[in-house]
Order: structure tokens, then C-alpha cells, then sequence
């Protein structure tokens, strides 16, 4: 039996009876619709009637829309819904993860480079109020994988850093005021990404670590999320041998699973030896990580089989219903895991008291929330605060258009930012702007199209130009295999060939790791974020009116010695 009374839910007696009375009157297929989080990417109304027509869904997700669109979504769900919703987003940086208007408060890599966990729960408290306002109720955050694999090319920015004290810090910080002002937090990617250099998006990847000092890391850091009261956890594709060995000793290579389909992971090490009683989700069961692991037909029902609660999006939402009723048929599901399963998902519900009330939303007060000056406020402070100078070269700060009036500007961003869920917006061409504001000559590096014995005279760049600037704005984005500078043709043209003549800053946007490709280098900052508030405290840097007071959260030397050159 589950004790509902116990942490994370906490219900009273009355709340437990609608539990019970709900989850008793419900048919196996209605039980087997609320095992499903499904996935409404445009929150369009075919996308409800095709949902709608299949089942009736435990939860959704929003990708990020108009607010006046989010709201509308919201009254359809309460409306076709028997069954009040779990609605989630992507709250990792701030209400930017539902709504487009939304303020994007700080990457938590930026959030962790102040050292300040109070920033942690302002980031928090946007997210929650900004959600709120459009009706969701459960966030998709905090990460708190540990980006100790600088080649990750995923986790990265996303991440409180790779000291595992501060990223237990900033996720306990952030559990504590998103579930303050209301909504279910959902500690991710368990067993813990950032070990390994590949993606679970691409393959199922492998958190390595040994048992104990995986429980002095991660299991810190989950620790201290299911303490403070975290109602969810999120699986992801990860394997982690080392406890699926402990607990099942003998087990086979080939039948050590992603966390998203292990007993071991799920059960043993999250329910058990972490101690949480709370709803498991698995990460997007899309992701080649999950399904390079088993065949699908049987992942789908042994996820909820073997530890898991909600299952996250579909490939094919009628295929992947069949399939779970299907395993529910042949006893892949038995009737006390499904129960144990309802059970779960309508206590959170039950928990943020969603039985209790329909949330009364207005598209007029929303905007008063989304995107308010507050939250933009705080989005300064951190900026100003995490803004790190790695290393610098002795007297070329600060940048002023009376030492330096033409600058050579060395952009690496991907045209038109990319594709896919994380695409990288475009920033380089707004930090030039705001330079040129300041009164500096600002040229753009064109590279010759021609190779040895035709490129530009040296001398020309050296006299033409007091300052070299590159600004990087390369960031984790899905289906990206590397978050690396790849140099412009002919024969790395924009490769830093000046930097021992004139002086030479390299500013990244995003990605705090290019230390790696550009290591003599000898002034390098990080930003963490692309947003306009970072851009416009980095000029302010620069240029010596605002000092710099980020504390690196990663080693962005990459462990190399010749980056502190």
C-alpha cells in the first residue's frame, strides 16, 4: 500500500477518499488513458480531438505557445477532461519554457554561476507564476544532472554545473519554491546525465560512476530534491551498472536497462534506497535511448510493469495505447501495478488540489504575470551576477572607443539558429549592435575564398584593427551530437591567427567549454544565456562600468593545460 498520507503528498483523509473513489470507478481503460502524459506541441484543437478521441489522458505537456493560446488550451482540457489534468512544461529557465512571451530568467548554468541559491528560487517563483497564469501545474525541473562530461552535448547549460554540492544547493532551492507557490516539481534525469558524452535523445547513454560515489553526487542531489518535497521524478534513457549490478547481482550486460525500463533503477535504487514515494515519469519514451533499448511493443507496458507511473509522449498515441491495454491483458501490467500507478498520478493531482478547484484564468491578468517587469528584473540581477571572466590578459580591459575605436568581430553562431526543440537563438548580430551604440567601429571577419598565397596581408589586420572580439553562440540543441566551433574555410580562417599582435577577447554566449578549441586565447568569458539582459550587462562589463562577479560553476579550461595559457 501506498502511504498517501506520508511525504511527498501529504493528504488528508478527505483527499484520499477521492482518490480511491475516483480510482475505483474508473474502467481499465480509462486507468490505462491516465498512464499516459501526452504531448500537445501546437495545443491546436485537431490535436485534442485526436487525443480525445483515443482516451481520456492523465496529463500533457505543452510545447511553448502565445499565451492567449496556452489559456485557451487549458479551458478545453478542464472542459473534455473527466479527470482534472497534470499540465507540464519545460520550466528550466524561467515562463520562456511554456509561453513565448514568457521571461527567460537564466540558464541554470547562469543561475548556479552567481553561487546563489536565492537565485535559484527567484528563477523558481517565474516559472511557477508565469505557468500558473496559463493553468499548467507541474514543471518539467529542476535538471539536476551534473554536467561533469565537458563533450556532454546536451546536458551542458542546462545543468547547475559539475560541482555536485552546488547543483544539490540550486535543485533543492528550486523544488522548495515551485512547489511553494503551487506547482508539482519533477527532479530529472534520474539515474543522472552528464557522465556520458553521447545523448539519450540519440542512444541510451550511461551514468559510469561507482555505487558510492554515485550516492555522494547524484544521490545527493535526489536526496535533497525528495527531502524537500519533490511530488515527481522524471527517468530518463540513462543506464547506471554499477547499482543495477548491486541490486541484481549476476544480471547480464545485455539485460542492464535505461532507468526508464529498469526495476532495478526505479524500484530498488529510487523507491528504496532514496526512499521516494512519489509519482515516477519516464523522459520522452520518443527518444532513440528508449527505443533502442526493447522492442516497443513490449517497452511500453514493462515501463509501468517495472517501476514507472506516467509514460511520456507517444511515438504513435493509438499504437502506444494498444500496446500498453495489450500489456495490460496479458498481465505484462497486473491489476495492483496499474492500481499502484492510478493511485500515484491522482494523488499529485490530489496534492496540488486540482479536485479542489478549476483554475480561473484570464487572458488580461495573465499578461500582468507574463513577462512582468519583476521577473525581467531578477533576469538582470542574474545576469550581472553570473557573468564570469575566465582569464584575462593583463591591461586589454576595459574595451572603450577611446583605446579600442575598430574592432575585427569574429561571430560563430549557426545560421538562422538551427533546427529542432533547443534551437539556438540568434545573438550575435544584437551584441554587435549595442557596440556600435557605444561608438565602436564594428567590421564583420568575411574569410577570403582563397587559400595559401592569396589570403589578406597580415599587416593589414594589424594595422587596421585595435581589437579582435569573437562571440560564440553555440548551444545544446536535440539530435546535435557536439557543441563544438567548427572553423570557417579555407584552412580555419577565423582560427585566432592575430591574437599574438593585436588584442584578442573571446566572449561565448552559451556553450562554457570552447576553452577546448581555442585554448591561447588570452581573454575568455562565459554568459551562460543569449538573452538581451546578458548581452546588454556583458557590454557593461566590457567596457568597465560593472565589474565581473560570476564564480565559474565548471572547470572551462576542460581540464587542458594549455587553456590557462
Amino acid at each position: 500500500m501506498i502511504d498517501l498520507k506520508a511525504r511527498p503528498f501529504y493528504l488528508s483523509d478527505e483527499d484520499i477518499a477521492w482518490v480511491e473513489k475516483t480510482r475505483d470507478a474508473m474502467t481499465v481503460e480509462e486507468k490505462a488513458g491516465q498512464l499516459f502524459c501526452v504531448l500537445f506541441k501546437e495545443v491546436k484543437q485537431e490535436e485534442f480531438d485526436y487525443v480525445f478521441g483515443l482516451m481520456q489522458p492523465g496529463g500533457c505537456m505543452y510545447r511553448v505557445v502565445p499565451t492567449e493560446t496556452a489559456i485557451a488550451g487549458t479551458q478545453t482540457l478542464y472542459r473534455r477532461c473527466k479527470v482534472p489534468p497534470l499540465i507540464a512544461a519545460n520550466l528550466e529557465k524561467g515562463g520562456n519554457g511554456i509561453v513565448t512571451e514568457g521571461t527567460l530568467v537564466g540558464s541554470p548554468m547562469e543561475i548556479a554561476a552567481t553561487d546563489d541559491e536565492g537565485m535559484a528560487a527567484k528563477m523558481a517563483h517565474a516559472c511557477a507564476a508565469e505557468a500558473l497564469a496559463v493553468g499548467a501545474n507541474w514543471a518539467f525541473a529542476p535538471i539536476i544532472d551534473i554536467d561533469s562530461n565537458f563533450r556532454n552535448p546536451i546536458t551542458n547549460t542546462r545543468t547547475f554545473g559539475s560541482d555536485p554540492e552546488r547543483v544539490r544547493r540550486m535543485g533543492r532551492a528550486y523544488v522548495e519554491e515551485v512547489q511553494r507557490m503551487g506547482l508539482a516539481a519533477s527532479i530529472k534525469h534520474f539515474p543522472g546525465d552528464g557522465q556520458d558524452e553521447r545523448d539519450q535523445h540519440l542512444v541510451t547513454s550511461i551514468n559510469g560512476m561507482d555505487c558510492d560515489t554515485w550516492m555522494a553526487t547524484y544521490g545527493a542531489a535526489y536526496k535533497a530534491g525528495i527531502e524537500a518535497g519533490a511530488l515527481t521524478a522524471m527517468v530518463g534513457h540513462i543506464m547506471q551498472p554499477a547499482w543495477t549490478r548491486r541490486l541484481n547481482p549476476g544480471i547480464k550486460d545485455e539485460d542492464i536497462m535505461p532507468g526508464t525500463l529498469s526495476r532495478e533503477l526505479m524500484q530498488g535504487l529510487l523507491r528504496g534506497e532514496l526512499g521516494f514515494n512519489g509519482l515516477i515519469c519516464t523522459d520522452a519514451t520518443t527518444m532513440a535511448g528508449y527505443t533502442l533499448a526493447m522492442s516497443r511493443r513490449r517497452a511500453v507496458p514493462e515501463s509501468i510493469a517495472r517501476g514507472a507511473d506516467m509514460f511520456l509522449f507517444a511515438r504513435n498515441l493509438e499504437e502506444d495505447y494498444g500496446f500498453m491495454l495489450q500489456g495490460i491483458r496479458e498481465g505484462i501490467i497486473t491489476p495492483q501495478r496499474l492500481d499502484e500507478a492510478v493511485t500515484r498520478i491522482l494523488a499529485t493531482k490530489a496534492a496540488l488540489g486540482l479536485h479542489r478547484r478549476t483554475p480561473e484564468l484570464d487572458a488580461e491578468k495573465a499578461k500582468t504575470i507574463v513577462g512582468c517587469a519583476q521577473h525581467h528584473a531578477w533576469a538582470e540581477e542574474c545576469a550581472d551576477r553570473a557573468i564570469t571572466l575566465v582569464k584575462e590578459q593583463p591591461g586589454v580591459l576595459p574595451i572603450t572607443p577611446q583605446r579600442y575605436p575598430r574592432i575585427l568581430f569574429y561571430t560563430i553562431e549557426p545560421a538562422g539558429g538551427g533546427e529542432g526543440n533547443y534551437k539556438v537563438t540568434p545573438a550575435c548580430g544584437r551584441l554587435r549592435a549595442l557596440l556600435e551604440k557605444e561608438g565602436f567601429r564594428v567590421d564583420d571577419f568575411v574569410p577570403q575564398p582563397y587559400g595559401e598565397g592569396f589570403t589578406t596581408k597580415y599587416e593589414e589586420i594589424v594595422k587596421n584593427y585595435d581589437l579582435i572580439l569573437y562571440a560564440a553562440n553555440l548551444s545544446t540543441k536535440s539530435n546535435q551530437t557536439v557543441v563544438r566551433i567548427e572553423w570557417k574555410q579555407p584552412m580555419g580562417a577565423d582560427c585566432g591567427h592575430y591574437l599574438n599582435d593585436v588584442p584578442t577577447v573571446f566572449v561565448s554566449l552559451e556553450n562554457p567549454y570552447h576553452l577546448l578549441d581555442f585554448p591561447r586565447v588570452k581573454t575568455y568569458i562565459n554568459c551562460y544565456s543569449n538573452n538581451d539582459h546578458c548581452l546588454r550587462q556583458l557590454v557593461e562589463k566590457l567596457t568597465g562600468r560593472s565589474a565581473f562577479k560570476g564564480k565559474s560553476p565548471v572547470d572551462a579550461f576542460c581540464g587542458k593545460w594549455d587553456a590557462h595559457l
